[in-house]
């Protein structure tokens, strides 16, 4: 099993006259096969928050509940950043499809086990194997996407998992009028999850050398300036995990500042997200409908969002992804306190948009500057630092604390801890103002 995750060996270089139309079908092919096989992982990855006021219809309490995703959290946290090492030596093409199906698995088993320890066991699985997403994608956007492109194009890919979620209200509508109950909730994503993972398989390539291309530095003249000023000649030689921790991740002050901003960022992004159809449904009086419809909404604003802010990152900015990431969290407190204390249904509506739409480019920001701050065969490993940070602290933060928060102090209480955050964030981002400024 292990041995399908090795990478592919290099091949015989294409025909100089074929390389350029072959690398351009190659790009577009991995690119949907990152940005599909990503979305799908948010089918099977967000139903306990759309299952959340079920689960509390049938007795689970608001602690209980929290500590459900955060279970799914600090597994993924984890997983990402051990999975991470093993994914930079590893063939992405079985590396994601594998992680998806196990993770569909355990979405088709949850129904079936609705007392707390068995969902409890359930969710940390689930967080496990969903640490096998991120990493073999950040392998396919360093190997065929270039150092100044990867802002843009990492903002696009990005918005997978906003539509991943934004589509999962839908797809659980479905599934809950073809099953003919709630539980419903899990089965279909679980389906559309393993439809996905065979496209992964079928389509998805290892790095350009192993279909007879050359490197993207090489094909695209496009070297980043700090390997070029370290003097580091060969970019494809791997690296031993002892190699990559030691000499690029741990030891890199900015990689650090990166992943604590991530702490507060996550604790934004899923305390408002996962938190969002049991406040609505529950304080503000929606409809399950029109709370699902906010979930789909803060999602589907993120998609225009991210790739503003990845392209300005990269156009305007000069490579420099804090600026941003500052400008954002600043917004992002502001529309926080709007949604908090909005009394209309579409002023509600509204700020949850400028939430959803502002909150995915400091995420995105900070997973590209993990890849910018390292070699690329380092890459995987960076991103799944910072991700440690995001889930296994912020999202904790996000579900536990924020569900103990709600349940012992009131609503307020956690919206003041997201405000918070927020700020927390942006001063960190301010630590890293001009890092990976280009020439």
């Amino acid at each position: 099993m292990i041995g399908i995750f090795k990478p592919a060996k290099f091949i015989t270089p294409v025909d100089k006259s074929e390389a350029d139309s072959t690398y351009k079908r190659y790009r577009l092919q991995m690119f949907l096969v990152a940005y599909i096989g990503y979305m799908a992982y948010y089918f099977v990855r967000s139903t306990l928050a759309l299952a959340k006021p079920e689960l509390i219809k049938d007795g689970f309490s608001m602690t209980e509940v929290g500590l459900l995703g955060s279970g799914l959290a600090v597994a993924y946290g984890l997983s990402k950043f051990i999975m991470g090492t093993v994914s930079d030596r590893s063939n992405p093409r079985y590396f994601l499809a594998t992680g998806l199906i196990l993770s569909a698995i355990c979405n088709l088993l949850m129904p079936s086990f609705l007392s707390f320890s068995a969902l409890f066991v359930l969710m940390i699985f689930n967080g496990w194997f969903q640490g096998m997403g991120w990493p073999p994608c950040g392998r396919i956007m360093t190997h065929w996407f270039s150092d100044s492109e990867r802002g843009t194009k990492m903002a696009i890919w990005n918005t997978a998992h906003n539509v991943g979620a934004g589509l999962l209200p839908m797809i659980v509508f479905v599934g809950i009028a073809l099953f003919g109950k709630w539980q419903g909730i899990f089965y279909l994503p679980a389906f559309c999850a393993i439809a996905v993972a065979i496209f992964v398989l079928v389509c998805g390539r290892d790095v350009p050398q192993s279909v007879g291309l050359s490197p993207i530095e090489e094909y695209r003249n496009d070297y980043p300036l700090e390997e070029v000023e370290h003097g580091l000649v060969d970019r494809e030689k791997e690296m031993t995990t002892k190699q990559i921790l030691f000499d690029y991740v741990l030891t890199n002050k900015y990689v650090w500042y990166m992943a604590i901003a991530n702490v507060f960022v996550y604790c934004v992004r899923y305390g408002v997200l996962n938190w969002a159809p049991t406040y609505l449904t529950k304080v503000k009086h929606f409809s399950n409908w029109y709370s699902s419809l906010g979930f789909a909404f803060f999602e589907l604003a993120a998609i225009p969002g991210t790739i503003l802010i990845g392209w300005l990152s990269d156009k305007y900015f000069a490579g420099r992804r804090a600026p941003l990431g500052f400008i954002s969290m600043i917004i992002i407190a502001f529309g926080i306190y709007a949604y908090w204390q909005s009394t209309s249904q579409t002023m509600t509506l509204i700020s949850l948009g400028v939430i959803g739409f502002m909150i995915y480019g400091p995420v995105m920001l900070i997973g590209v500057a993990a890849l910018d701050l390292v070699p690329k065969k380092a890459g995987g490993t960076a991103a799944g630092f910072t991700g440690l940070f995001g889930y296994f602290f912020g999202t904790m933060g996000a579900e536990a604390l924020m569900g103990f928060l709600v349940q012992n102090y009131g609503w307020d209480s956690g919206f003041i801890m997201l405000i918070i955050s927020s700020v927390l964030a942006s001063l960190l981002f301010i630590l890293s103002w001009n890092v990976h400024k280009k020439g």
